[in-house]
């Protein structure tokens, strides 16, 4: 799988993140986060920390955002962070994962009981186009898509 600045879409993000457990990259109205290889990401550990990196940029606009999770990566989520995300009070407007890989989709499938408006995709083009239409959030496609 490719990381999103390999792609011929890719745009110049406002701000890039790079942590020892995954690179996040900013943009006005949406992040894309890539986690590294055989992580298990739990909300004690990495969640909440990104977090409240996400609300210190972004601030009163953080509830207008839409996450993507590129899973490029095998690696593991504790589906039942999704909770502590939310109990956290986070309103992102939306939340997205694209996966690569049946286990993946599975996995993604399981996150989704503990986080219903989760949508899943098989590629970054598809949430990207996704992001440009949901509640209506503009985006400027001409930079991410061919």
């Amino acid at each position: 799988m490719k990381r999103i600045k390999e792609y011929h879409f890719y745009k110049k993000p406002l701000h890039i993140l790079s942590y020892e457990f995954g690179d996040f990259y900013l943009y006005d109205k949406f992040i894309v986060g890539e986690i590294k290889e055989d992580l298990v990401f739990s909300w004690e550990e990495q969640g909440k920390f990104l977090v409240d990196e996400f609300l210190s940029i972004y601030e009163d606009k953080a509830e207008e955002l839409i996450y993507i999770s590129h899973r490029i990566n095998n690696y593991s989520v504790i589906p039942s962070d999704w909770l502590k995300f939310k109990n956290y009070n986070v309103k992102f407007k939306g939340y997205a994962i694209v996966s690569y890989s049946k286990r993946a989709l599975f996995n993604g499938m399981l996150e989704k009981v503990f986080m219903p408006k989760l949508q899943s995709f098989t590629s970054l083009k598809e949430a990207l186009v996704w992001v440009n239409t949901y509640g209506k959030v503009t985006v400027d496609t001409s930079f991410y898509l061919p």
